[in-house]
């Protein structure tokens, strides 16, 4: 929130998402917020809750010249009636369709409009495209840089995947071992129809993942078969892709069957996001191209 030129007021969703960012920033601003430049990432919500009022309507009181969102919010209890409110208030009001705004939000935005949590699928390789000697053997295929940005990635997961084969064989901690960010490690998950050890939770196919209600961002470490269920099973946002400079050959495949009829269907569905050296290897990102 910003009036003449200096920020008056700065506000976060709070844990449990109460109060809203809005909320927070109003109560700081106070009666700075009149007359005001507003900025939130998304738009100010027009429903009412036992846990506290449409930020829509708080905005309206607080009465600032301008609210700016980056994007609007698929919850049909606001849908465009958030900025529709604050334009019925008199106050300028519109939405930016800004990208960095809807990849802040991705894990909300894919709960909200496909009842499922944002998926990445993980990927650490070989150039020729191998995640282990044919004996099984992948320890350590890329370097400790590449392997710190995994576990950065596993912090700012809600949840961890991998599939019953990769945790029969490797027993992976699925935890995050960052100093200081030990206690974000994400909810352990196994794509199994096996029994796992309490403490986790098994799913039996990609599609269960809309019943993990508490999960906005899951991360799918592994193994080609579980990748393999992810594509094929059309679930997978986001790509991370960790390349190392090294050649195995005959070894195993980052990737299983994922029922391709014809070549001319695998284009135009994966943009590059990201890319950057970390040590030896290479980090690339690819974003599915949806249709919303």
């Amino acid at each position: 929130m910003v009036k003449d030129g200096v920020v008056v007021g700065r506000g976060w969703t709070m844990p449990g998402g109460r109060p809203h960012a809005e909320a927070v920033a109003l109560a700081q601003a106070g009666e700075a917020a009149r007359g005001a430049d507003v900025f939130v990432t998304l738009e100010p919500c027009a429903h009412r809750s036992a846990r506290g009022p449409a930020c829509a309507d708080l905005l309206a009181e607080a009465a600032p010249a301008r609210v700016i969102a980056g994007c609007e919010d698929p919850d049909p209890r606001t849908a465009g009636q958030g900025i529709a409110r604050l334009r019925e208030a008199g106050i300028e009001a519109r939405i930016l369709d800004h990208a960095p705004s809807r990849a802040s939000l991705a894990g909300y935005l894919t709960r909200t409009r496909h009842d499922r949590p944002h998926v990445t699928l993980k990927l650490a390789m070989s150039l020729d495209g191998r995640i282990a000697l044919p004996g099984g053997e992948s320890r350590w295929i890329t370097g400790e840089v590449a392997r710190a940005h995994v576990h950065s990635r596993r912090a700012a997961s809600d949840a961890i995947l991998v599939g019953g084969g990769t945790w029969r064989t490797d027993a992976p901690r699925l935890d995050v071992r960052l100093p200081g960010l030990a206690d974000r490690s994400p909810q352990r998950i196994v794509l199994t129809r096996g029994v796992v050890p309490q403490g986790m939770t098994a799913i039996a196919s990609p599609q269960e993942i809309a019943s993990l209600a508490d999960v906005q961002y899951l991360y799918v470490e592994g193994g080609a078969g579980a990748a393999a269920a992810f594509l094929a099973a059309d679930l997978v946002d986001r790509l991370d892709i960790y390349r190392a400079p090294i050649l195995i050959g005959d070894g195993l495949p980052a990737i299983g069957d994922i029922g391709l009829g014809n070549l001319p269907a695998a284009h135009g569905r994966w943009r590059l996001a990201e890319r950057r050296q970390l040590g030896s290897d290479i980090f690339e990102a690819y974003e599915r191209q949806r249709e919303e």
